[in-house]
């Protein structure tokens, strides 16, 4: 077995966290060794990072301080966690990585998808998920399962056309590679998204196979 990397990705509300716990569970009964992270944040100093980035602020945070610090944390996340669980065999699952970061600060925020790339290749030069699981779910109803859940964060208080483009952005780069991404209902009941996750299961053991 050698190292996977698979992010799980979506908007507020879409239930990654609880699917990428199911997903473990499911891999963990055919011997596999799972690590479970997310981002931003993942070490003690990248979740020091994700905490000035979700914390509202009375100061505006400009795009591309937000941008920098997502790659500050992640620059961290990888040294620490992700590579070195992959070269030791890992199943990596991950609840975010650089796709939130092309669908909140590209289509979010507006900003150059240049730009992003150029920090996507400093900061992880060759390195790209296997494997791309996109939870997509209507914006009302993730907004409202966010909202349930208690205190906003400060992206969590962005408006519908925030979120619109959020949405659109994932959907868009799942699209155009196929190969990679994987897009989930997650507007369904949680029994039959994991139904689906249980028919990618084959597909995931054989990715695991190398």
């Amino acid at each position: 077995m050698s190292g996977l990397f698979i992010t799980l990705e979506g908007p507020e509300g879409a239930g990654k966290s609880t699917n990428r716990e199911y997903l473990a569970a499911r891999l963990a009964e055919h011997g596999i060794e799972v690590l479970l992270t997310r981002e931003p944040g993942g070490t003690p100093l990248a979740e020091r990072v994700r905490e000035l980035l979700l914390a509202p602020s009375e100061e505006p945070m400009a795009a591309d301080t937000e941008l920098l610090l997502v790659f500050a944390a992640r620059a961290q996340h990888l040294d620490r966690v992700i590579r070195p669980a992959l070269a030791r065999g890992c199943v990596v699952l991950c609840d975010r990585f650089t796709d939130a970061t092309y669908a909140y600060q590209g289509g979010g925020r507006g900003l150059p998808e240049e730009r992003i790339a150029v920090l996507e290749d400093y900061v992880q030069g060759g390195l790209r998920p296997a494997l791309t699981l996109v939870f997509d779910l209507p914006i009302e109803v993730g907004l409202s399962r966010a909202a349930a859940r208690g205190r906003l964060d400060r992206f969590e208080q962005e408006g519908r056309a925030f979120f619109d483009a959020v949405r659109q952005t994932y959907l868009r780069r799942a699209a155009a590679e196929p190969q990679r991404y994987r897009v989930l209902d997650a507007s369904q009941p949680l029994s039959e998204v994991q139904q689906a996750l249980d028919a990618l299961l084959p597909q995931i053991l054989e990715l695991c196979r190398g």
